[in-house]
């Protein structure tokens, strides 16, 4: 039986670990930085997005026949087999119906530890399993039945990245023959008592945007999928745009205030810019993906939070 922690216990052992990284900083430094640099890593590792790899593309035979495209990607939240018998681990988002003037079809993403596509990159036959890897997975987790026959297109990337991460880190449902799919990482303990920290010391602070850019053998048959952690349903949270003209200069603003009941701390959000539309992500609260109105210079592009009025303004200039 496992006995409950109060929020007691736990900002004591907080204060603990940071007396302990007081006296680590003052009596070893060497130690202390290094300790630092590999918690920062494991943190920007952890929240790193998906990049993309390469795009298949086939055809769907049953039960609906239409053109699919499979984004192959590397996300560092889905681990690498330990060795060249384990399964490949992989992780898939959900199956997208797409009607544009020129084509009608389906796209899915699948996601693989970036070491595993590196590694297959020196060795056709390699890349190649890794690809019917990738398609085997698809017809089991979405019950497909797909041709044979692929192409792979110039293009990395069907569609967009920032729709790409939406479609893996939607809730779904995984068919898998592996009964105990792998988890991915828990945060650094250095994240988790930061985040508690700043709750208590911070009323207004600035949150830091990110800025999209544009930008062992596999075995066929050895599949593994890992469940992304966003168990819960997120809601839209209230939020309002305005444009404006800035009265110091000639230039044309774009101001979005979002309210975020029950959030207490900027550690909590997530955000991430292009210059059409922006992503908010509060985990298991709160979702928001909104297309903007105009093209904005996201390297412009500041946000606020007021702990108090639980508040996230952000601010950008338009094009």
């Amino acid at each position: 039986m496992v006995t409950p922690v109060s929020q007691r216990d736990v900002l004591q052992r907080v204060d603990q670990f940071w007396s302990l990284l007081d006296e680590m900083s003052q009596n070893s430094p060497g130690a202390y930085k290094t300790f630092i640099e590999r918690q920062l890593q494991q943190g920007v590792e952890h929240f790193s997005p998906p990049k993309p790899h390469c795009c298949l593309r086939t055809t769907i035979q049953k039960p609906n026949e239409g053109l699919l495209y499979v984004n192959v990607c590397g996300w560092k939240r889905v681990p690498a087999p330990t060795s060249h018998i384990e399964p490949v681990p992989l992780c898939g988002g959900r199956l997208e119906t797409i009607d544009e003037k020129n084509e009608n079809y389906y796209i899915v993403d699948v996601a693989f530890n970036p070491e595993v596509l590196q590694r297959a990159e020196g060795d056709t036959q390699e890349k190649e399993q890794i690809h019917l890897l990738a398609l085997c997975f698809i017809q089991q987790q979405h019950r497909l039945n797909l041709s044979q026959h692929f192409t792979i297109p110039k293009a990395k990337l069907k569609g967009s990245e920032l729709d790409m991460k939406c479609r893996l880190m939607a809730l779904h449902q995984s068919n898998s023959s592996n009964p105990k799919p792998k988890p991915e990482p828990a945060p650094s303990l250095l994240q988790q008592i930061s985040s508690l920290r700043m709750e208590e010391t911070k009323e207004d602070s600035t949150i830091q945007l990110s800025v999209r850019q544009k930008e062992a053998k596999a075995r066929p048959g050895l599949i593994e999928v890992i469940s992304c952690t966003e168990s819960a349903q997120p809601q839209q949270p209230k939020h309002h745009i305005t444009v404006y003209s800035d009265s110091t200069d000639t230039s044309r603003k774009l101001k979005l205030r979002v309210e975020l009941p029950g959030v207490q701390s900027v550690s909590q959000c997530r955000l991430s810019i292009t210059q059409d539309d922006i992503l908010l992500e509060v985990e298991e609260m709160y979702y928001l993906h909104l297309r903007f109105p105009e093209a904005v210079n996201e390297e412009t592009c500041h946000a606020l939070y007021n702990k108090k009025k639980h508040l996230l303004t952000v601010i950008t200039s338009i094009l």
